[in-house]
């Protein structure tokens, strides 16, 4: 696998439920073996990817970002159906014709036309490989005693990029299945109770499967420092803030 390498940028783009005004997001840009990588930090679990002349949108939801002032989707990918994770109206404006999307079991009600993708599914979409990783709560349940995520319900995807592997876990813990992962080179792991995932959760799956960069994301009020703190001594994973909440 390949060291990554950073370069960070700014983008000025108008992000909905705030004043209107255009606000500044992050942008990381990841070299690979068939080009660069840009990833936008859109906020809460929403990401935007550009690769290879494509422009792919993970988990639109319109109260962290203004889809309308975005480039529209090659590729859609949706972790599972809560409305912070599959927004319609974030969905509709993201879409083009001809644009591709991928969601678990969960999504395809309103999903129409997806390609869905059961935990464990391998699938080449537009050139790029994509692996589902499931994603659901061990401990964490709603006061009846049933999980926030139900196993099968929802995915996390491993999308390849030339030789580079981006894990997107979506909502879930740290699960067998997670730990098991092997060479990860950039992961984002949810950290907001009672949801997901605490801080030492979050640490133990990352030091299981050790990813080279970690983004803490769908952070909440969780205090991502202590995340920091608590890998500060993993010198092979690099942790990075980003406005993820």
């Amino acid at each position: 696998m390949i060291r990554i390498a950073l370069t960070l940028g700014l983008l000025v783009l108008g992000l909905a439920g705030l004043s209107g005004a255009p606000q500044k997001v992050e942008k990381d840009v990841f070299p690979t073996s068939k080009g660069d990588l840009e990833i936008t930090f859109l906020g809460h679990a929403s990401l935007m990817m550009t690769f290879g002349g494509k422009t792919i949108h993970v988990d639109p939801y319109g109260d962290v970002a203004d889809y309308r002032a975005l480039p529209r989707a090659d590729l859609i990918l949706v972790t599972h159906e809560h409305f912070d994770h599959m927004d319609p109206e974030a969905l509709k404006l993201a879409f083009k014709p001809g644009t591709a999307a991928v969601g678990s079991k969960a999504c395809a009600p309103k999903l129409p036309g997806a390609i869905i993708m059961a935990n464990g599914d391998t699938r080449t979409v537009l050139g790029l490989t994509i692996e589902a990783v499931p994603a659901y709560n061990i401990e964490h349940t709603r006061p009846d005693g049933n999980p926030f995520h139900p196993k099968g319900a929802g995915n996390g995807y491993i999308v390849t990029f030339g030789e580079t592997r981006v894990y997107i876990a979506g909502d879930t813990e740290n699960t067998p299945e997670m730990k098991a992962l092997r060479s990860i080179d950039i992961a984002f792991l949810p950290m907001n109770l009672p949801y997901t995932m605490t801080p030492e959760q979050v640490a133990d799956a990352a030091m299981a499967f050790r990813p080279k960069v970690l983004y803490p994301y769908h952070t909440g009020d969780t205090d991502t420092g202590r995340l920091v703190k608590l890998l500060q001594g993993e010198k092979e994973i690099e942790v990075r803030i980003r406005g993820l909440r």
